[in-house]
């Protein structure tokens, strides 16, 4: 008979169990799902998640299974909890308190003090809280309100694209200061009002002891992780280097460390999750242990954790106890979230003048500090029943955090607007470029040995004397601390002037040498000169600047290999090749890398008759349209030989097992689109009227594309190709797995190749590219 029971027991308990698992896997899809919906209004997973746990936590048969393992849950929550409060705790930087304030803790703190003062004076009249402390729980709410949810925060921001930019850096790091400072207040607050008062509404006998005992554990314990943590946690790190798998003995003792500090002052009757947050605070920050547990806690977190915490708070929220009909329910919702909104625009707003901040960032930074997330989601569900006048006053707090989170995005998008007008606009590309506005190019050398091939590239580019080319020359000086001295800057891009004797007449052979060429036969070609003088770390970003200033459609930049008498390349300079790196990663329009292989060696080009031989390759992707776009400039010239080369996919050809490997990436049948549309215009503008040769290879992979451009050995002079060597493409596919030099992408590194093609140059052709993610901002802008 026994056996029995305890099978039904045992049954019974497993159907609870399974009914249970089923219910947490329906709040993850439903979860998931959500988030994707919502996905185009660009909102935070948090909203999502409170609308599901709401609604799975009011439906009647869910609250019935529910009720059946509340205790359990409830285990669940706190301990969560405690993990995540400790989480929080070590991102947390506690000795900002005691450095001199920068200007994300000016607008964090303005911004509390503010709010806090707002709060005081109007929660009061809510009458939310119905037991003996009232003073006390309404300082504990107006820190509450005063406080701002990092985390969601922080994930909001990174998830917008704007965590690089100064307002973003700004923002995150004054709401992890907010955080900081109200959760500390609301631990030292405990120990002298634990939730218990306000939970049992009486006055505990010997308080001012048990304050006392409780305020020297939670001392003891600061103390205790303060200085023995690091002394540990370094031990540890020094043990398990980078590199090698953590042992895990010292896994488990870490583990045990953090716990047995953590539950020293619970044993005083103090908060755990405070406990923990302190615990987290006073640990370094840094190191293998460290960043195991915040990446182990969050994982935890959003596998588990919320979707269990989101159902609980709605089962907390219990829709039929929140009383519609009166008006004191709806204050408790609107009241605070006006509130918070105002007393953290307030506070910023006034700070924000004082920093010299334009007063619509100022706004924007107050809207954002004015978000909650979990941890106040916990604090309100905790309260309902604990001297709380009315439930529906928890539920009201429940909904006024989701209206707190509601509207980041639209600030976000109204930032990165207010960014874009105030940002450059000059975004070049020749594809884009006006056949009868002038082009402008910056033209960098390193020193007299490229002027022969820079010369010969402003001859082939010089097209009509109508509208002409405007051509800036350039020296890359790397500056010493030698040359310093050397060097007066004035007013202008272009004023800078280098005394050095040898620069000086480095410079003067360059000028001569140009202006010789432009003297000679320079019908619409109009030279000016400039300097990019800096250290090698520098030299893109004043390359960039000089670009943007003099609102120039393309830079080229000479290769940092130079041909050697006997046609290969030396080792060149290592740090030219840093910059022309970043200068591809960071110019403000179209960019090309000029190798040189007899190039320069043409004494002069003809203005009668075909005497250079030119090419021009087509694969498909912007960078080739670009290519593209320049080989129509160059057509112009009648001294050029021109023919463009497409390479074709030979579908005939390529086997089932070679059409696998090809990558199916967004928007690529938009940019095959893109390709076709722009070479039937070439075509019917150039290649019609005979003016360009045109001729197609039909291969079927990587190898073949590599044959065929050896067989350009002797053919032409200059190949022109595009830097990103035809996306997706099967073509060139594997071709990176060995480059020498990825900057110049895989067919632009095949024909600079040491190895073979020793009289062909190259030109390698990037267009604009919009960087980052946010239609055409970079993801560093400022605005402040």
């Amino acid at each position: 008979m026994a056996l029995v029971q305890c099978s039904e027991k045992l049954g019974s308990l497993m159907l609870q169990l399974g009914k249970n698992f089923v219910m947490f896997m329906v709040m993850v899809i439903a979860c998931n799902g959500l988030h994707f919906l919502l996905r185009p209004f660009s909102q935070p997973r948090i909203t999502s998640d409170i609308i599901v746990g709401l609604v799975m936590g009011n439906v009647p048969f869910l609250r019935e299974l529910y009720a059946g393992f509340n205790r359990t849950f409830e285990f669940i929550i706190d301990f969560g909890m405690v993990c995540y409060m400790f989480a929080l705790g070590i991102e947390m930087d506690p000795y900002v308190l005691f450095k001199r304030p920068t200007r994300d803790v000016h607008i964090a703190y303005a911004a509390v003090i503010s709010t806090f003062m707002l709060a005081l004076f109007t929660t009061p009249i809510l009458r939310i809280f119905s037991g003996k402390h009232g003073i006390e729980f309404i300082i504990c709410l107006c820190i509450f309100l005063s406080s701002t949810a990092s985390p969601v925060l922080t994930r909001l921001i990174t998830h917008l694209k704007i965590g690089k930019s100064d307002i973003g850096k700004l923002v995150i790091a004054a709401g992890m200061h907010s955080d900081c400072l109200c959760i500390l207040l609301l631990s030292v607050g405990y120990i002298s009002m634990p939730l218990d008062t306000f939970c049992n509404d009486v006055e505990v006998k010997n308080r001012l002891k048990k304050t006392i005992i409780m305020g020297c554990a939670v001392i003891g314990q600061t103390l205790l992780a303060a200085i023995v943590s690091p002394i540990f946690m370094n031990w540890v790190d020094n043990e398990n280097p980078e590199g090698k798998p953590m042992k895990g003995s010292h896994l488990v003792l870490s583990i045990a460390f953090m716990t047995m500090v953590c539950a020293s002052s619970t044993l005083y009757d103090y908060s755990p999750i405070l406990s923990a947050f302190i615990t987290g605070v006073c640990f370094p920050r840094n190191g293998r242990v460290s960043k195991w547990v915040i990446g182990k806690i969050n994982y935890m977190l959003n596998i588990i954790f919320f979707p269990i915490f989101f159902l609980w708070m709605g089962y907390a929220a219990h829709f039929r106890e929140f009383e519609v009909g009166q008006l004191s329910t709806w204050m408790r919702l609107f009241v605070p979230i006006v509130v918070v909104t105002l007393g953290k625009i307030a506070g910023t707003v006034i700070s924000g003048a004082m920093l010299g901040f334009h007063w619509p960032e100022s706004v924007a930074i107050g809207l954002l500090l004015s978000v909650k997330g979990h941890f106040h989601i916990y604090i309100a569900v905790k309260l309902i029943g604990c001297g709380v006048s009315s439930v529906s006053s928890s539920i009201a707090m429940l909904i006024a955090v989701f209206f707190t989170v509601v509207h980041g995005p639209t600030v976000v998008a109204n930032i990165i607007k207010r960014a874009r007008k105030r940002a450059p606009t000059h975004r070049m590309a020749l594809q884009l470029l006006d056949p009868l506005s002038e082009l402008r190019i910056l033209l960098c050398v390193h020193g007299p040995d490229n002027v022969p091939a820079s010369i010969n590239f402003m001859e082939i580019s010089r097209g009509t004397a109508d509208p002409g080319i405007l051509v800036y020359v350039a020296e890359m000086i790397e500056l010493t601390e030698q040359l310093a001295a050397t060097v007066e800057r004035g007013e202008g891009v272009l004023a800078t002037i280098v005394k050095d004797k040898k620069v000086m007449e480095m410079r003067d052979q360059v000028t001569s040498s140009f202006q010789a060429y432009v003297d000679e036969d320079g019908d619409g070609i109009t030279l000016k000169r400039t300097l990019a003088v800096s250290t090698i770390n520098n030299m893109a970003r004043d390359i960039c600047v000089l670009a943007e200033d003099l609102m120039i459609a393309l830079i080229i930049l000479p290769f940092h290999m130079s041909q050697r008498q006997d046609g290969k390349l030396d080792s060149g300079n290592q740090g030219f090749r840093h910059v022309n790196r970043k200068v591809l990663r960071s110019a403000p329009c179209s960019v090309g890398i000029l190798v040189n292989r007899g190039f320069g060696s043409i004494e002069k080009i003809s203005r009668c008759e075909a005497s250079v031989k030119v090419a021009v390759i087509f694969i498909g992707g912007k960078d080739d349209r670009e290519a593209l776009a320049y080989a129509g400039l160059v057509a112009r010239h009648k001294g050029v030989k021109l023919t463009v080369i497409r390479f074709l996919v030979d579908t005939s050809a390529e086997s089932s097992r070679l059409a696998a490997y090809r990558v199916s990436i967004p928007g690529l049948e938009e940019e095959m689109g893109l390709d076709d549309e722009y070479f039937a215009q070439f075509y019917e503008k150039h290649i019609v009227g005979g003016r360009i040769s045109y001729t197609e290879k039909h291969l079927a992979n990587a190898a073949e594309t590599f044959s065929t451009l050896r067989s350009f050995e002797g053919q032409y002079s200059l190949v022109i190709v595009g830097r990103e060597g035809g996306v997706n493409s099967i073509l060139t596919r594997g071709m990176n797995d060995w480059q020498h030099c990825p900057e110049l992408g895989p067919i632009g590194d095949v024909l600079s190749g040491s190895d073979f093609l020793m009289t062909v140059s190259v030109l390698i052709i990037q267009q604009h590219k919009l960087r980052g993610e946010l239609d055409g901002l970079d993801d560093d802008f400022s605005i402040m």
